[in-house]
């Protein structure tokens, strides 16, 4: 009895959890070759989609959820060609042109503009009141600073020089233009010089010698088309501290006298003088006189027997150097 009070237990249940009469069954019997698969969005429509969300009004972007890749270098800056033109036009609107200055009251580096366009210490090397020009293409004398002391623009092609070339120059010492193109020389030139000593115009076309300040120490015209009608009367006397001059290789025809007694070196060959004077270099007024410093006199290359003139050597330390017959 209690078995089949069991059984009928279990049977009650049994039907308690069976689905119910009228559900459809039907929905789990569906074979998966006949689904439909536009359904389920494989093959669905996206621009019919798009156009819905447009005419709802509502906005979004697709994109992935995968996360970005790692940078490992920066990428090369690239400027928009807009910028390009910014750049390369920026110099030429904002550039501004220095032109260097020399203040001529201190030791500037920098003179004053030159007639070929450059400051005179660009073109030129200027150093401690020096200022070198050698072989630098001149045609003239190129403005310099009032401050300098020594002048030197050897091989250029200066053809002439100008008084005012020199003018106000105060501090002038040396001035060496060896081996330009001169054939003319103002009057004045340096004549207005104070502090002037040393004057190099060698292997030039210079016909004629200004007049020179009394301050001269070393003088140098050899090698040019210097003649005696071109030289000052007297024109040596008044130099105290002349020591050397050198006249070689002109159309000198007679010594210029008088010489002053500082005098150590004279060259005078390769000239046209023909004879000497008992006064060129002594006294014949007085015959213990003694010219002790000049030791120097080269007579060489003149047409003149250097033998034929013995009076005029009694006062030197030594013979000049000449010609013979």
């Amino acid at each position: 009895m209690a078995l089949y009070l069991v059984l009928a237990v279990a049977l009650l249940g049994s039907c308690w959890a069976a689905p119910p009469v009228d559900s459809d069954l039907m929905n789990y019997d569906v074979d998966a070759d006949t689904w439909d698969l536009n359904t389920y969005g494989e093959t669905y429509d996206y621009d019919d989609l798009e156009e819905e969300v447009d005419n709802a009004g509502i906005l979004f972007e697709v994109g992935t959820m995968a996360p970005p890749a790692a940078i490992t270098h920066l990428p090369p800056a690239v400027i928009p060609e807009n910028k390009t033109e910014e750049v390369t036009r920026l110099p030429q609107t904002t550039k501004t042109t220095i032109h260097p200055t020399l203040d001529f009251q201190g030791p500037g580096l920098f003179g004053p503009d030159t007639g070929l366009g450059m400051p005179t210490c660009l073109l030129c090397v200027c150093l401690s009141g020096s200022v070198y020009c050698d072989d630098a293409d001149l045609i003239k004398i190129p403005p310099l600073p009032k401050d300098i002391t020594h002048f030197y623009a050897r091989f250029n092609k200066i053809t002439a020089v100008k008084a005012k070339d020199f003018l106000n120059l105060n501090q002038l010492k040396r001035i060496d233009l060896t081996g330009n193109q001169i054939s003319e020389l103002d009057e004045d030139t340096f004549l207005t010089l104070p502090q002037l000593q040393d004057l190099f115009l060698a292997d030039n076309r210079i016909p004629s010698l200004p007049e020179l300040p009394a301050t001269m120490r070393h003088i140098d015209v050899r090698n040019n088309h210097l003649t005696s009608a071109g030289m000052h009367r007297e024109g040596f006397k008044e130099m105290k501290d002349l020591q050397f001059l050198y006249l070689s290789d002109n159309r000198l025809d007679y010594i210029p006298v008088p010489l002053p007694e500082s005098l150590r070196v004279l060259h005078l060959q390769n000239n046209n003088i023909q004879s000497l004077n008992e006064d060129t270099f002594c006294n014949s007024h007085d015959r213990s006189y003694i010219r002790k410093a000049l030791e120097d006199i080269r007579l060489d290359g003149n047409p003149m027997d250097v033998n034929q003139y013995a009076q005029a050597y009694v006062c030197l330390p030594r013979v000049p150097v000449g010609n013979s017959h």
